[in-house]
């Protein structure tokens, strides 16, 4: 199948969404060459499976070029955070959703060994083969209803690298006998680098001024514990 323009319904959302954007936000709204731009990528998603430029380029003939999709994705101001709150509201107006049980998850996605440069990248044990690969922590906030479960607010988790780094050089001088006296003092975390709860927290009041209208029933931990750096009494 050609991706030569954004399927009907597609088109469909980015005209509603943009009249959210509109409303909420005024001057938030997308461009005629942004609109264009993610048209062709939700398109390309759905066809693909995949977010690629190379496979969006591909599938367009060529009328899409590699550069020229990478470039608005990483130069144009499109009010990112502004698109998911919007696209929820659409979503919960849609299905007629009025309440829901607010849930935490999060998610280890593997990269690859060698890469460094991906946002908020770390070391993560790799389940498969028992040893380690490079990859991202997301923590998501789910709003769990009767008719659908959908994410409605999401952020990167990573390990604070000074305390990751102090914890395996105290677990090596503690082992050698040194005393705790004679040890390094636990730095304190970076606010870069927030714990689990302190994620959790932030997306709760997020989700609460975005969507003060929608009543939650209970909000629950469901958060599994995969610790990536020391147990702290304030992190999951």
């Amino acid at each position: 199948m050609l991706m030569n323009a954004p399927a009907t319904f597609i088109q469909s959302y980015i005209d509603d969404l943009n009249d959210a954007l509109n409303q909420l936000k005024p001057g938030a709204a997308l461009t005629r060459i942004q609109a264009a731009w993610l048209g062709t990528c939700l398109t390309g998603i759905l066809l693909m499976n995949s977010v690629c430029w190379a496979k969006f380029e591909r599938a367009s003939l060529g009328d899409c070029k590699v550069a020229a999709l990478s470039w608005v994705f990483r130069k144009a101001s499109i009010p990112w955070d502004w698109l998911l709150r919007v696209s929820v509201v659409l979503i919960l107006k849609r299905y007629g959703i009025t309440e829901g049980v607010l849930a935490f998850d999060e998610s280890d996605r593997a990269r690859s060994k060698s890469t460094k440069r991906i946002y908020k990248v770390h070391k993560q044990k790799h389940k498969g083969s028992g040893g380690y690969v490079n990859g991202q922590t997301i923590v998501l906030l789910l709003l769990v209803t009767s008719s659908i479960t959908v994410p409605v607010g999401f952020f990167f988790y990573m390990p604070d690298p000074a305390l990751k780094q102090w914890d395996k050089e105290d677990k090596r001088l503690k082992k050698s006998g040194i005393a705790k006296k004679d040890r390094p003092i636990k730095p304190e975390r970076d606010s870069a680098y927030p714990t689990k709860t302190e994620i959790a927290l932030g997306l709760l009041k997020e989700f609460k001024v975005a969507h003060s209208l929608i009543k939650i029933v209970t909000t629950q931990r469901t958060l599994k514990i995969r610790e990536t750096e020391p147990k702290r009494s304030d992190d999951f």
